[in-house]
């Protein structure tokens, strides 16, 4: 996407990447082809704008996917294993056997996450124990590991040919590998998790110059680098302690900034960096991730064959009027935030001859703002505040029913923006704020404007009656692995 000085959307342009299934509980991508399509988008838009426009790009941002772990080789600028994307949950058997509640304890002290197979650790170990092409890198000193985020900006910036290896704070500080505090690789942290630190990204600030690019951005400053529900959180402007942000995207996040101080959830959420500035602070957040939104509208779709498109879901969900008594808890790869229970599997329950498909569809549809409303509930009792507002963006934010919902099962308005998209916006921001595009963030703030507003409309006792139903599905979810 390609931004103005006034924020708004100058061109576009998009790809669907491939999800691969090979196994149970395994889900990747090609980063090959990642690349490409990097690489195709960017060409793209850059064509939707004239040449004069285009001399006057001033900075790259860069936001991508989190805890997706990817090996390459050095010298041949190819992928050494498919990446192992951060919905994944082989790694997590090995998790469950090899580490000690003390382990667990200072793991946790020190990077701020839960042990769990989301982040990057365990997988990069996973790669190293069980792909002979990336060991034999490792011992030609050729090994590079990391996310999507050093992926990409390592291609842009010259890859095999002086490709700058970084990663920025709030991408580092996902991988269960990194300092929270001392906003540094953990060399205990590597030790534990058997992972070599010469092969990981050398980790800079998130808005800042940070390389130059090459290619198909030759000579243009790469200047912003923010895991994506931090970018939005940039983009929707969510940068003083208590503002708060939904992302409605694959999986479901929730961020509250903490400002510069780290914050440590007492109720199964994560304590991550929000982003930071090239010489100052980093900036802290309160996290809560949902694995599954909207990829269970895409599992209907392609899985079940219930709807042909992912659209069409709030028509069939709006064809009933309630859901029928039906619940649906997606815990696919286990249950996330603020569960952290990695033996759930998704259930549905509820089910009588009544029920239809369009009843499974609107439970479907709840189940990310019931989902929502349990990582809300934990970053309040975390910060013992209450929530007046809720700020959302993301590609599900277009269905009306889900947001009214949203709205009616947490009891307070919810509002996005303008620009939907504030992730890529986030991204633009923060480049434009290190090349001068913008002098200060009170100038981004005046370019965060409302686009729709749901008020809730359900009674008291009807939100009450619904939220018990929905904690009663969750139970229903657990110790389903052993």
């Amino acid at each position: 996407m390609v931004f103005d000085v006034d924020g708004k959307v100058r061109a576009r342009a998009q790809r669907e990447t491939t999800q691969h299934f090979p196994h149970p509980g395994w889900v990747e991508q090609d980063a090959t082809e990642l690349w490409k399509n990097t690489q195709h988008v960017i060409s793209q838009a850059l064509k939707d704008i004239d040449g004069s426009e285009a001399l006057l790009l001033r900075g790259v941002g860069v936001t991508t996917q989190r805890e997706t772990t990817i090996a390459w080789d050095t010298t041949t600028g190819k992928p050494l294993a498919p990446a192992i994307v951060w919905q994944d949950t082989r790694t997590q058997e090995w998790i469950d056997e090899y580490f000690s509640d003390n382990q667990r304890a200072r793991i946790t002290q020190i990077t701020g996450l839960p042990v769990t197979a989301y982040f990057s650790a365990s997988k990069m170990r996973w790669l190293l124990d069980n792909s002979s092409d990336v060991r034999a890198a490792l011992h030609r000193g050729t090994l590079a590991l990391g996310t999507p985020d050093s992926w990409l900006t390592w291609n842009l910036s010259g890859g095999i040919d002086g490709g700058a290896h970084i990663t920025d704070v709030t991408n580092a500080s996902r991988t269960m590998l990194f300092d929270l505090e001392r906003l540094e690789w953990s060399t205990e942290m590597c030790e534990l998790f058997g992972v070599p630190v010469e092969s990981l990204p050398r980790v800079v600030s998130s808005i800042g110059q940070l390389a130059t690019g090459r290619g198909v951005v030759d000579g243009i400053p790469i200047a912003c680098i923010l895991g994506d529900q931090q970018a939005a959180s940039f983009g929707q402007r969510a940068t003083s302690p208590g503002a708060t942000k939904n992302t409605y995207g694959t999986g479901n996040f929730l961020m509250t900034n903490t400002g510069t101080s780290v914050v440590r959830s007492r109720h199964g959420l994560i304590t991550t960096v929000a982003y930071q500035r090239d010489g100052e602070p980093a900036c802290y957040a309160l996290e809560g991730s949902v694995a599954v939104s909207g990829s269970l509208i895409q599992w209907l779709r392609d899985n079940l064959g219930i709807i042909s498109s992912a659209p069409e879901i709030e028509d069939l969900a709006g064809s009933v009027s309630d859901n029928g008594g039906v619940y649906f808890v997606p815990a696919f790869s286990g249950l996330f935030a603020p569960y952290w229970r990695p033996d759930a599997r998704g259930v549905i329950v509820g089910l009588t001859r009544f029920a239809t498909k369009a009843h499974i569809a609107r439970a479907a549809l709840e189940a990310t703002a019931f989902q929502t409303l349990d990582v809300i509930a934990a970053s309040q009792n975390d910060l013992g505040s209450t929530l007046t507002e809720l700020r959302v963006d993301g590609g599900m934010v277009v269905n009306n029913l889900l947001m009214q919902f949203q709205a009616d099962i947490l009891g307070i308005p919810v509002t996005s923006p303008i620009t939907l998209e504030t992730t890529a916006l986030g991204a633009a921001f923060g480049a434009g704020l290190a090349t001068g595009v913008w002098a200060n963030e009170t100038e981004l703030d005046a370019h965060r404007a409302e686009g729709k507003r749901w008020d809730p409309a359900m009674s008291e006792a009807e939100r009450e009656e619904r939220i018990a139903q929905w904690h009663k599905a969750v139970t229903k979810s657990l110790d389903w692995t052993d």
